[in-house]
Formats: C-alpha cells, structure tokens, sequence
C-alpha cells in the first residue's frame, strides 16, 4: 500500500499515519514544533490552500490571449515581477515584447513535435471570506520567493467570484535558459510555500493531502467534470443511469475499489489515534481531545460510483423540492 504522506514546503515528511501507528516506530518522537503546529492546523480545519496549473499557451499569441482572458481585457491591474503595475487595453502585448518570449533555442518549434508550452498560468486560490488583498500580496511574495532573478512572471487579482485568487502567469523557460516543468512533488511544494506566506500576513492556512484529513479525491478529471454538470458527459451519463437502475433495484453493486478504501481509511485513523495517545502521554490533553474530534468528523470514504450516488439522490431531493414549490404556488 502506497505511503500517506503530510509535507512541508520543505518537502521533509511531517508524519507518516501508516508507520506511526505502528508499535514501536521510530517516528513516534521526532515531531518537531513546525510539525505539532501543522497537526493543530489540520485537525482546526484551518483553511487549505490551493494551487493549480490551468493551462498555459505555445505562442507569443497565445500567451497575449491569454493575458487579456485574466486581466478582463485591460479592466484589471497586472503585477509584474519588476514592481510595476500596469492595466488598459495594449498592456498585454508590451508585456509579451518584454518577455522576448520566442527568442530562446528551447521556444523553436520542431518539425512533427507538439509546440511547446511558452508559459505557464497557476491559480492560487482561498476559500471564500479570505482578504483578497491579504491573498495578493502573499501572492506577489509566494512569486518573488519562487520566480524572482529566474522566470519572468505576472499576477491578476480576481474577486467576480465567491472566493478570491490570483492568476499567476511565467514563463516556462528561466532566465538561464531552464524549462521548468511541474510536477506533483512541485505542486505539494508550492502548497506548503503558499500557505507559509499566507500565514505571515495573518491569514489561517494550511496545506496537507486530502488522504490526511480523511477526504476521498474524487477521480472525474476537470473536463469530465463541468461536462457532467452541463450533462453533456456521455461517459459519466452512462455511468450515472447504471446507477440509478441498481439503485431502483435494491442498491449498488460493490466494487473491488470499497475494501481498498476501508482499508486506508482504518490506517489513517490508527495513525491519528497514537498521534493523540503521544500528545496525551506528554500532558497535551486538550490536543488530544482536537484530534479525537478531528476523527469523529471525518465523512465515510466513497468510491466513484457512491460519489455519483450521492450526486444523484441530490439533484433528486433538489427537483422534488421544486416541484412541491411550483405545487403550492399553482393551489
């Protein structure tokens, strides 16, 4: 069974719940008080950050397009990584020109081979009710922290919807000549970073694995996602009538996926239970009490097919709330 890891931004591992539940572990005194604090975080339900790569573009057009999309076509202040701050119609092509982004040997494009990508575009994002000038300015130092002397890179603040992020837009390939690609370790990393910085101007955030805080990671990818909710999915509309036949005709069928789940799920909540059991031998009782509660709260994991159950009884108890609505009005 693969490990369950908690990482700092330093990517050092905060705890691993399968092994330090086990008699015995070494691991049992090491945690450090960047550690104990990262416990409290998670088990307070503080906050998580987000950090996202939505796309990016393979030519200087693309990259122009793309700016004036995040800037509402010159309406919104865009940061750059020199200090400046710039908006109107035309911003995003000067600042496209200074990039000199098709300038390098790694920009050309080869005969048969898919472009490259020019820049990458990364959300950062908080959950509603975060300042959302507190969010930019960890933001404009989450980036010169990451970015600064290396990648050329730009930042959109935006606030038309329930939660505020910021769009941060850099260039693929570094100053020196480095194309940086991201990855999953690279993601955690910049989660850890982000929330650090956030945290230094007085925001609660935290970030850790969704495995960690007992939440199951839903497997529809984005696309197949918002196809779903437009029911324009086909993959997932035919998934979703077979459940709403074994549903009509005494439930869901299990799945081999269900034992899996179980079975992380009692290591988790073994690795929680002796983390409290340490804190209550050292006279942490009140933190022991949190993390006992921190269990208690945690949802039933669920396999994709009771995700799209739930999904489903949902929408049903939606629509005939409707329909008694439009009955009492229509008596």
């Amino acid at each position: 069974m693969p490990k369950r890891l908690v990482r700092l931004g330093s990517q050092i591992p905060l705890f691993d719940l399968q092994s330090f539940g086990r008699e015995f572990s070494p691991r049992r005194d090491v945690l450090s008080p960047a550690a104990v604090a990262q416990i409290v975080r998670t088990v307070s339900r503080a906050p998580e950050v987000m950090v996202k790569v939505s796309g990016g573009a393979n030519s200087a057009r693309g990259v122009t397009a793309h700016l004036r999309y995040i800037d509402r076509q010159g309406k919104l202040e865009i940061d750059t990584d020199e200090g400046r701050r710039t908006m109107g119609k035309g911003a995003e092509a000067e600042l496209v020109a200074d990039w000199d982004l098709e300038a390098r040997g790694p920009y050309r494009r080869r005969a048969g081979r898919t472009p490259v990508k020019l820049v990458h575009n990364v959300i950062l994002s908080m959950p509603k009710g975060t300042s959302s000038e507190k969010l930019l300015a960890a933001s404009r130092d989450f980036a010169r922290e990451q970015f600064a002397l290396k990648h050329r890179y730009a930042l959109v603040l935006h606030t038309d919807q329930d939660h505020p992020h910021v769009h941060l837009v850099f260039k693929a390939v570094s100053e020196h000549g480095e194309r940086l690609n991201i990855r999953k370790a690279t993601l955690r990393e910049w989660r850890g970073a982000f929330a650090q910085q956030l945290r230094s101007h007085g925001v609660s955030a935290n970030a850790t694995e969704r495995a960690v805080r007992g939440e199951t990671r839903s497997r529809f990818k984005d696309g197949i996602h918002r196809a779903m909710l437009r029911a324009e999915s086909r993959h997932v509309l035919n998934r979703v009538e077979r459940i709403a036949r074994e549903l009509r005709t005494g439930g869901l069928k299990p799945v081999p996926g269900k034992a899996k789940l179980l079975e992380t799920r009692r290591d988790l909540i073994e690795g929680w239970h002796t983390v409290a059991d340490a804190f209550l031998e050292v006279g942490q009782g009140a933190l022991a009490q949190k993390i006992w509660g921190f269990i208690g709260g945690m949802r039933p994991p669920l396999t994709t097919d009771e995700q799209l159950a739930a999904m489903l009884a949902e929408r049903t108890r939606i629509r005939d709330r409707e329909r008694e609505h439009l009955q009492e009005r229509t008596r």
